[in-house]
């Protein structure tokens, strides 16, 4: 008999950041990263917060500046004013070291710190500056995602494996030794951190690069070298279908492989476009493969010369918009319905079989068929819709169906 696979996850040790924990058992979670100056804390703080509305279970903020680091604890008080427990992961460049030590309550108020090794400081000063902001992580209790870019190596350490791969007899490709350079990053700061006094489960360890095949590479070498919990992303996707199509791909093989605790995709937005979607996107990778379960399932055809009109396309975008609408509330007060499956479909060919095979489905006519649209549940046809007002009565028979199945009278109406 064929079953459905999800992956088994590697193990890893668990990582408590803020009220979540990533690693171990626990699900991979999505994060994201706010596009605000981090000084403006009104602006800031609302898009934290849309954020984490939209699923993101972690959100990072960029700490570049005095006026960054002094905005970091309002802009925490300002969120658990609204009601936003989401942890806030600071992202350090150049000058983490300086910031941290000089604003203690940035320090206190974050619950993850992000250190480039790459981008922590040159020749002498390398050493002292990491271990300044590793610190003030033991000081705190803070845990660290020591994340490593292919575009931000440290140049001395990628110097002398260069000149060691060119003494080789036979010379490794430099994409070869990038990459090897990369994963050699992380794991020397991972043990130079624990070496300073941070906890071995307090470190998360990522090894971004933009490209998928090289991604691919560096986390299955990583994760066959350590059990840090993995954070997953391109270091830049890219803008629209090509940034979510190079994400898909890469993390979709890494995490069927069962590699990766954490994922960001990291699109980059049109003017003035939705920073949330690259959430969406995440939580589409992650219930694709099976491994959970943010909304319900809309299964559309794409739509033939048999469909009469773009009908059945517009009503499957309606159903899917009305659901996601839907899933805040329900997500408090209907457990399970994250799980659900509803199909829109166009025409008799595959729209009775796929609707019977849903949770609840709706087959509308095609070309030449009857003007009927026959609504399905749990298998069985329930009623045969017909008019101008078959996408309204079709959501209402979707709310009852939610209510009746998911709500509070469930258990006691099965």
């Amino acid at each position: 008999m064929l079953e459905t696979h999800v992956p088994p996850r590697r193990r890893t040790v668990a990582v408590r950041i803020g009220r979540v924990t990533i690693g171990g058992d626990n699900p991979v979670a999505v994060q994201s990263m706010t596009n605000t100056d981090t000084a403006d804390v009104e602006a800031t703080a609302a898009q934290v917060r849309a954020l984490a509305e939209a699923g993101s279970e972690l959100v990072r903020i960029t700490v570049n500046t005095p006026e960054a680091a002094k905005a970091v604890p309002r802009i925490r008080e300002r969120l658990d004013a609204m009601g936003c427990e989401v942890p806030l992961v600071g992202d350090f460049h150049f000058n983490g070291h300086k910031l941290l030590t000089r604003f203690p309550e940035c320090a206190e108020a974050l619950d993850k710190y992000r250190i480039n090794p790459g981008n922590v400081g040159r020749g002498d000063k390398k050493d002292p500056q990491f271990a300044a902001m590793i610190e003030v992580a033991c000081r705190y209790d803070k845990a660290v995602r020591i994340g490593v870019n292919w575009g931000s190596l440290d140049p001395e350490l990628l110097a002398r494996r260069l000149d060691e791969n060119a003494a080789r007899p036979e010379p490794w490709p430099l994409e070869a030794v990038m990459r090897e350079t990369v994963v050699e990053s992380a794991l020397e700061s991972a043990r130079r951190a624990e070496a300073l006094g941070l906890g071995h489960d307090r470190i998360v360890l990522s090894c971004k690069t933009s490209a998928a095949p090289d991604l691919i590479a560096v986390y299955r070498a990583l994760a066959a070298r350590c059990d840090h919990p993995l954070h997953l992303g391109l270091t830049e996707a890219g803008t629209g279908l090509k940034g979510v199509v190079s994400s898909s791909v890469a993390l979709g093989v890494l995490l069927a492989e069962g590699i990766g605790d954490t994922i960001r995709v990291s699109l980059t937005p049109e003017p003035g476009g939705d920073r949330a979607r690259e959430v969406r996107v995440a939580q589409e990778i992650l219930q694709s493969l099976g491994l959970r379960a943010f909304a319900p399932t809309v299964i559309a055809c794409p739509g033939c010369g048999r469909t009469t009109s773009a009908f059945f396309l517009e009503l499957a975008d309606q159903i899917q918009s009305f659901l996601r609408r839907r899933m805040p509330e329900w997500a408090r007060t209907h457990p399970g319905v994250e799980r659900m499956k509803v199909a829109v479909m166009g025409c008799v060919v595959n729209g009775p079989g796929e609707s019977r095979y849903a949770d609840i489905g709706i087959s509308l006519p095609g070309t030449g068929e009857a003007p009927a649209a026959p609504v399905y549940i749990e298998g069985e046809r329930v009623t045969v819709l017909r008019g101008e007002r078959i996408a309204e009565e079709f959501r209402r028979i979707v709310e009852d169906y939610v209510e009746r199945r998911f709500g509070r009278g469930a258990a006691s109406n099965p």
